[in-house]
């Protein structure tokens, strides 16, 4: 990975690697990856030497739009057991940092919330699960967060 790389980073969503900064922390130097991610306007530092247990990866390519949208058409699954289990099943399903995962916990907490009740954790992680796939989406799609945002709730809406 290389400054100017755009990658998607488990939790936060894809942006791009603005730079690289050497910190001092606890006496040791270390290097981290700026990351930079539009939606937010955040700022992160990774640190490079564990960049491959962080997750991090290049964004999906065009060619894996259609499985997304397949995901985000296909019927909602519906969780069972109690609100932490789970809160705890839908937080693992977005850690695991596959783009097919989080739309599907997209999908399933938007179609939950337009026909009952969701807890308000459970309405954070649909907000954020939608926000960590837009961002994703913007940079496979070359649109802006808003025509993403569109094509998404045009797919679920249809047919539902």
């Amino acid at each position: 990975m290389k400054i100017g790389d755009i990658v998607f980073y488990p939790m936060h969503g894809a942006g791009v690697i603005d730079g690289i900064e050497n910190t001092e922390v606890a006496g040791i130097e270390k290097s981290y990856y700026i990351l930079k991610l539009p939606i937010g306007n955040l700022k992160l530092m990774l640190p490079i030497d564990r960049i491959d247990q962080l997750g991090l990866r290049g964004v999906i390519d065009k060619s894996k739009l259609e499985e997304v949208e397949t995901v985000l058409r296909s019927r909602p699954e519906h969780a069972h057991g109690s609100w932490n289990k789970r809160f705890q099943a839908i937080l693992d399903r977005m850690k695991s940092g596959d783009v097919l995962d989080v739309a599907a916990v997209a999908r399933n907490l938007s179609m939950q919330y337009r026909s009952r009740k969701i807890s308000s954790g459970e309405k954070r992680l649909m907000d954020l699960s939608r926000q960590i796939l837009i961002s994703e989406l913007v940079y496979a799609c070359e649109k802006s967060p808003e025509e993403v945002t569109g094509w998404i709730d045009n797919i679920m809406c249809k047919d539902k």
